[in-house]
């Protein structure tokens, strides 16, 4: 038989999943124009909420947790990988560990939904509007001492 889930473990990690994905949201919204040069970024609704528990899982073992992490977000489109910004999950703990995310703009799926709205509506043929797969690669590389500089 399991143990009993702490409640208040419980809610520590979805108030820190929910965190980790306002972050990852803020991170494309902040990147959309100046980086990857789209006006709008469509996210799968649950995407954010599915990636955070395998951040806080992958971080488990780390000696400060998620707080030692930088994750390195990144965009693949046309297996082409383009750098967004950083997050630097507390700035005032040294990193220990870097997570790259690598979210994958949606392919073909979406014609029906361009018909719908017709391209006045939405400019997808002038490269406005990108829509993000609901996949997404996550890898970790720990830091050997001395390698990594801020």
């Amino acid at each position: 038989m399991l143990p009993e889930p702490d409640p208040q473990q419980v809610v520590c990690e979805e108030a820190a999943c929910q965190s980790l994905g306002a972050m990852l949201e803020h991170c494309l919204s902040r990147s959309k124009r100046t980086k990857m040069g789209y006006f709008t970024v469509l996210v799968p609704e649950r995407l954010t909420r599915c990636i955070a528990p395998d951040v806080l899982w992958l971080s488990s073992t780390e000696p400060c947790s998620l707080w030692s992490c930088v994750i390195q977000v990144q965009l693949e489109v046309d297996n082409m990988c383009m750098r967004l910004s950083p997050i630097v999950c507390r700035a005032s703990v040294a990193p220990t560990f870097e997570l790259t995310l690598v979210f994958k703009k949606e392919h073909g799926s979406w014609g029906g939904f361009r018909d719908i709205f017709g391209r006045g509506c939405l400019s997808f043929s002038q490269g406005r509007i990108l829509i993000l797969s609901s996949g997404f690669r996550l890898v970790k590389k720990n830091y050997s001492a001395g390698t990594h500089s801020r």
